[in-house]
Parts: C-alpha cells; sequence; structure tokens
C-alpha cells in the first residue's frame, strides 16, 4: 500500500481507489494523486471504494469532485461504493449523490461499469 494510504488495484478490469476510514485536509492530496493515477490509465470508468471510510471532510468531497470534472470532461465516468452512514449523509446534504453516481457497495459499482 502507497504511503499516502490510498491504494490504486485493478478490480475486474476497473482501477479501484480505496480509502482509508477518514478522508480529511491531511491526506486529501493523496486522494487527489490516487484518482489521478486511477484515471490516467484509459479505462473509461474508475471507482472510489469508500466502504472502509467513515468520516469525509470538504478537502476530501472536493478531491473527489475535481476528479469527477476531469472524468466527465475526458469523456469518463467516476464511481462511488460508499456504505458508512455518516459518509453517505454529506453526500446526500451536499446534493453530491446526484452529481456522482453512488452505490452501497463495491460490487454494485463494479456492476454498473459491467452493464455499461
Amino acid at each position: 500500500m502507497p504511503a499516502d494510504g490510498f491504494p490504486v488495484a485493478m478490480v475486474s478490469g476497473v482501477p479501484v481507489v480505496a480509502t482509508p476510514e477518514e478522508v480529511d485536509v491531511t491526506n486529501a492530496d493523496g486522494l487527489r494523486v490516487a484518482l489521478l493515477d486511477a484515471s490516467g490509465n484509459g479505462h473509461k470508468r474508475f471507482v472510489v471504494d469508500m466502504t472502509n471510510t467513515r468520516f469525509c471532510d470538504s478537502a476530501g468531497l472536493h478531491a473527489l469532485v475535481t476528479a469527477h470534472r476531469r472524468a466527465v470532461d475526458e469523456d469518463r465516468e467516476l464511481l462511488l461504493a460508499i456504505s458508512g452512514a455518516a459518509v453517505l449523509r454529506v453526500f446526500t446534504l451536499s446534493g453530491l449523490d446526484h452529481v456522482i453516481p453512488c452505490f452501497a457497495s463495491l460490487d454494485e459499482a463494479l456492476g454498473h461499469t459491467a452493464v455499461r
């Protein structure tokens, strides 16, 4: 696992960025780097697996929104797997759950990539 805590792995042929228990201002730059890595490999879709994440602050949200916008500009798609109630609430309150596709599990997000 990289020192920044955001490993990027291929799962069922899809790049997946795994996030730690907390995503905040102290590690948001590492998330940005991992998202660039995942999106820069020529795949049309990539997934951020936040199922182990229990806290995400505005710096983390900003990194995800920036990656989503870049993906849209490059005709790619960023998908999120979020299972933690607190993290999902932040996405719901901010309206980002209507902007970035969110799924309750990594399997659901990967299933969505297979359908498309």
